[in-house]
């Protein structure tokens, strides 16, 4: 067997406390790639002493380098999986979850008991679980404890959904896991107005919503959604009150219905935009196949750049650029036993996207969208100096701006997104993609087209118009891109 066969290369990451630190015996976990560019290697100089036999003395190592681009296609990021960490660097922000309590690999251990009486849920202390919340729990060994259910009692340590739902189950199974993926209204309490959603007991401001995140709105099954079909679909808060929810990027055919008889469940999940707060790795690769596996430890690894990629006929893919402090190469492992890699399926572009909206409206023909990228770049930059600590590498990482980047190419079929390139308008762009009641939506709240012509190339051809925007901070949301992940949802 080849050693050196790609195949049997395994990547696995784990979060640093401290930027080019590993944590001691750290839990690495496995990533999904494609294909990897990542370098970690010498800087050298050759020395410029003038000698009389015209040779050369021995190059001198000056420095070392750890860089370079991770290949990937999208799917759904996990909590705590490398692809959701590596947001969280790219963003400079955490994700904003909504609340969540998981054994994570040992039972009994974060969820300690289900109770038949009361519905109780026995978790330790955390985010709050709010009445009117929709959770969705697994991972349970009584069967029937695994489903969505309403919180009827909110509490941080004992939420409960209420007598004769859940069974007693003591000792959790180590999958366990507890999750708020929405909210649902009693029975015609949540209401379909003009610009959104209204109530009469349900509290919108208990539930953990922000301005700027999105909503699916309706479940499955006729008790849960409008039975006006247009009104079951997705939107985008832009603000919230005690007893109502204004939201834009309404369904087509929106209508006010008042839900008669209806207990109307609301989808939503975690969220993050872009901030100040930077996040590392220590990213190790293993050639497994090799006698002695060889393993190259990159340490201090910051996202500074990510290319998220949508285009007809292929899968949604995404290239992210890391920059990083020191490294070694060694033959053991930081973790002999990752954690493995996430399941949930990859997604294409043409068949998952479910929306790409320009000002809150469908792309649609004559314009219809060809493909779409997102690009964000921090402007990393590198600081090196003199190291006191018997390292080789740079000391620290300076960060620049948050530039963000769409390009888009649609085909010509008006004139519509061109006069908006020549009179410089502020628009703004959003794509949803989904798979397997899961879904991610991309939003840049406020770009201006700076670039974009049409040509007629030849005949027999279509007219294509491929535009450049850049994102400016939009005023509702303080930001240039948001991304929206629904752990699950019911179509």
């Amino acid at each position: 067997m080849a050693g050196s066969d790609t195949n049997r290369v395994r990547m696995t990451v784990v979060r640093e406390e401290e930027l080019g630190v590993t944590p001691d015996t750290p839990r690495m976990r496995a990533h999904r790639f494609t294909g990897e560019g990542l370098q970690y290697q010498p800087s050298f100089v050759q020395s410029e002493e003038i000698r009389d036999d015209r040779m050369n003395s021995d190059p001198t190592k000056v420095n070392e380098t750890s860089q370079g681009p991770i290949n990937g296609e999208l799917s759904y990021p996990v909590d705590g999986s490398p692809l959701s960490m590596f947001l969280e660097s790219l963003f400079f922000n955490p994700w904003d979850n909504t609340p969540q309590r998981d054994n994570d690999g040992t039972a009994d251990s974060v969820i300690t008991g289900v109770a038949a009486t009361g519905g109780v849920i026995t978790v330790t202390a955390g985010e709050a679980f709010a009445v009117g919340h929709l959770i969705r729990t697994s991972g349970f060994a009584q069967s029937g404890n695994n489903g969505l259910f309403k919180i009827t009692t909110g509490s941080t340590t004992v939420p409960a959904v209420g007598n004769a739902i859940l069974t007693d189950e003591a000792a959790p199974a180590a999958g366990a896991r507890v999750k708020v993926v929405g909210f649902e209204g009693a029975s015609g309490d949540i209401t379909a107005v003009a610009d959104g959603l209204s109530s009469t007991t349900l509290n919108f401001t208990t539930l953990g919503l922000s301005v700027g995140q999105w909503v699916k709105i309706g479940g499955a099954g006729a008790a849960y959604r409008y039975a006006a079909a247009a009104l079951n679909g997705w939107a985008r808060i832009i603000d919230i009150a005690a007893n109502k929810l204004t939201l834009d990027n309404l369904p087509t055919g929106w209508a006010t219905n008042t839900g008669a008889g209806k207990t109307i469940r609301v989808f939503f999940g975690d969220t993050i935009k872009n901030g100040v707060t930077m996040f590392s790795h220590t990213i190790e690769r293993g050639w497994l196949g090799q006698t002695v596996p060889s393993y190259i430890i990159q340490r201090g690894m910051v996202t500074g750049q990510g290319e998220f990629t949508f285009a007809s006929e292929a899968l949604a893919t995404y290239v992210l650029t890391q920059s990083g402090l020191t490294g070694e190469v060694s033959d053991a492992s930081l973790d002999d036993v990752p954690e493995p890699v996430t399941t949930n399926r990859t997604m294409a572009a043409a068949v998952n996207v479910g929306r790409i909206a320009e000002n809150g409206v469908q792309i649609g023909g004559p314009n219809f969208v060809r493909s779409l990228g997102i690009t964000i770049n921090n402007n990393l930059r590198m600081l090196n100096a003199i190291r006191s600590d018997e390292q080789v590498g740079p000391v620290d990482i300076g960060t620049g701006s948050c530039d963000v980047t769409v390009t888009m190419e649609t085909y010509f079929g008006s004139k519509v997104l061109l006069d908006k390139l020549f009179n410089s308008t502020p628009t703004n762009i959003n794509a949803r993609i989904s798979k397997d009641g899961q879904a991610l939506i991309y939003g840049v709240p406020r770009l201006t087209f700076t670039e974009g012509s049409t040509s007629a190339g030849g005949k027999n051809q279509d007219s294509m118009l491929p535009l450049t925007a850049m994102a400016s901070k939009d005023t509702l949301t303080g930001a240039h891109i948001l991304l929206d992940r629904l752990e699950y949802f019911e179509a």
